[in-house]
């Protein structure tokens, strides 16, 4: 190896050191006792507590529920999209993805107001006659579980969607003609041929699904549904030096969602489903009669109109100028809109969601050229390790990550005068957010090079190494602009889905100038003013313009490969 290689190395390895692997020591040092001590009490205490035992439970059974609920909703979804060929599929399909650029921490205060006890659908039903006005149905069920999850698989299915897409666009049609000439029905036809051939894709998706709906912060901060382990380790951020509980928890989660994500590693490199020889699929594809047509139209539409009920309810909000047991409101208004421009603390918030959210793409953007350089063009010890670290992040929640940056940069400032205003949250957490952000989404921007590396002949490189030139001359020369379509669309996917970025930014944002847009907006949503839940939906509604923006940019460049980055 070279020494541009080692270099970069070594730059990698101060990286994952510094901000991955310190801050998970430091978790797991105050999860098994100070510095020489080692215990397992705190994990003892944390099973004896009736509160976590019960968080725990909640948690595991929500995101079970929310797998199983996304994929009865994709698994249907992907066969039609798959085996059928009726006019607007494509357009139809594109549309079912709409809800995975839509931001579940904005939605959950949109269904909030929907699902409500006397929300706009109880006072529609009382007024249809259909329900008692002293008994209101309660549609958030216990605490709000039945809110969290109801929106999670409204907002996670997509997830699944692309994956199963794949997969079965990947089955070789003549296995299905095969089973077709011998007999086998439509039911049996999937249960034996179609099913266990797309397990390993759906197993993808499934995971990122569970490991998401288990950690998510922001949906159950909204709905007060305290007794979920997010909730936990976010009110565990108060107190660490005084309750070691909460390291115990972390640790458990991080536990959890690394072991599903291996799982799912393991799974699909020791899978033997490959394909012989790959048909069109679309050859394949049959056209249904104008009853299913129509069956495949409507329930398509039904679910998309569900699924983005919430944030229509967003959008509604951040206009009304009265809105207070009615169905919808009965004044409209922009003023807002111009308070959330206008106000220093909500303007300011912008400005800082935009500062944070650019410089870790650019940070992302120079880790990933860096690391699909290295996997793609170099011969290095321990490549997988590399590619495994680069990956990690997927299975490494936003809420874990915060919690050991809290607890890894607490500075001393009489010990350390000068560094924690650089690392400390509690005084900047400027520098924590943006690595934070960088860390969460460095995947994207490595599966999106690593692409674009593999795609391009590599013997244009070694025409400008034959002629004289540098291997970073021939990389910023040669190499760059051929992916600048792979790096824009990662680098953007970075940016918006960073935007609006709710466990690091819940956690770290400690001080007010530096709230980004999601902390701002739960900051306002705890105010008691008439118009501050108003004026947090606008601010979503700014949120929200921006990340559809981004995305359907990306979208457009990368097309159908968007689903390969929600694979764990």
């Amino acid at each position: 190896m070279d020494g541009w290689t080692w270099l970069f190395l070594g730059l990698l390895a101060a990286f994952f050191g510094a901000f991955l692997f310190y801050p998970a020591s430091q978790m797991l040092r105050g999860a098994f006792g100070m510095p020489g001590e080692w215990t397992l009490r705190h994990f003892g205490s944390l099973l004896a507590s009736p509160l976590q035992r019960e968080a725990m439970v909640h948690s595991l059974g929500l995101a079970t529920a929310t797998t199983l609920g996304c994929s009865l909703v994709a698994m249907p979804l992907a066969h039609v999209f798959t085996r059928w060929e009726f006019a607007g599929r494509g357009l139809l399909s594109s549309l079912l993805l709409v809800p995975m650029i839509m931001p579940p921490f904005v939605g959950a205060i949109g269904l909030k107001q929907v699902l409500a006890r006397y929300g706009s659908l109880n006072l529609l039903l009382q007024q249809m006659g259909w329900a008692d006005p002293a008994h209101p149905v309660d549609w958030l069920g216990s605490g709000g579980l039945g809110g969290v999850w109801a929106l999670q698989v409204l907002n996670l299915y997509p997830i699944l969607f692309l994956n199963l897409m794949a997969a079965m666009a990947n089955i070789d049609p003549s296995l299905r003609e095969a089973a077709q000439g011998l007999g086998a029905g439509t039911w049996r036809l999937f249960r034996t041929v179609t099913l266990p051939l797309v397990v390993p894709g759906w197993f993808a998706g499934a995971v990122i699904v569970w490991i998401w709906s288990f950690t998510d912060l922001g949906t159950p901060l909204v709905f007060g549904c305290s007794q979920v382990v997010p909730m936990q380790v976010f009110d565990a951020v108060n107190d660490l030096n005084t309750n070691p509980q909460g390291y115990a928890l972390v640790v458990v989660v991080l536990a959890l969602t690394a072991g599903g994500f291996v799982a799912s590693k393991r799974l699909l490199a020791n899978r033997g489903h490959a394909m012989l020889a790959r048909g069109h699929v679309a050859a394949s594809a049959g056209r249904p009669n104008t009853l299913r047509a129509c069956v495949a139209w409507g329930g398509s539409l039904l679910l998309l109109g569900l699924a983005i009920l919430p944030h229509v309810a967003v959008v509604a909000q951040s206009l009304a100028g009265r809105w207070f047991l009615t169905v919808l409101p009965t004044a409209w208004t922009t003023e807002h809109f111009g308070e959330v421009f206008g106000h220093g603390l909500t303007s300011s918030s912008m400005r800082n969601s935009l500062l944070y959210s650019s410089l870790s793409a650019g940070v992302d953007l120079v880790l990933g050229i860096l690391i699909a350089w290295l996997l793609t063009r170099r011969r290095i010890p321990f490549a997988g390790v590399l590619d495994a670290l680069a990956m990690l992040p997927l299975a490494l929640p936003g809420l874990v990550l915060a919690f050991g940056y809290v607890a890894g940069f607490d500075i001393d400032a009489k010990a350390h005068p000068g560094l924690d205003a650089w690392l400390d949250p509690r005084t900047n957490p400027t520098l924590l957010l943006v690595v934070s952000y960088s860390v969460r989404r460095l995947p994207y921007i490595v599966r999106s090079a690593v692409a674009g590396f593999q795609q391009t002949s590599v013997t244009l490189e070694e025409a400008s190494a034959s002629l004289g030139a540098r291997p970073l001359a021939t990389l910023w020369r040669i190499t760059l602009p051929l992916l600048a379509a792979n790096l824009v669309a990662g680098t953007i996917l970075t940016f918006s889905f960073a935007m609006l970025e709710v466990s690091d930014s819940l956690i770290l944002a400690m001080r007010e100038p530096f709230f980004p847009m999601t902390k701002q907006l739960w900051s306002l949503m705890g105010r008691i003013h008439p118009s501050s839940a108003s004026v947090a939906c606008a601010l979503g509604v700014v949120g929200m313009c921006v990340l559809v923006g981004s995305l359907l940019v990306a979208g457009r460049i990368m097309g159908r490969r968007m689903g390969q980055l929600f694979r764990a």
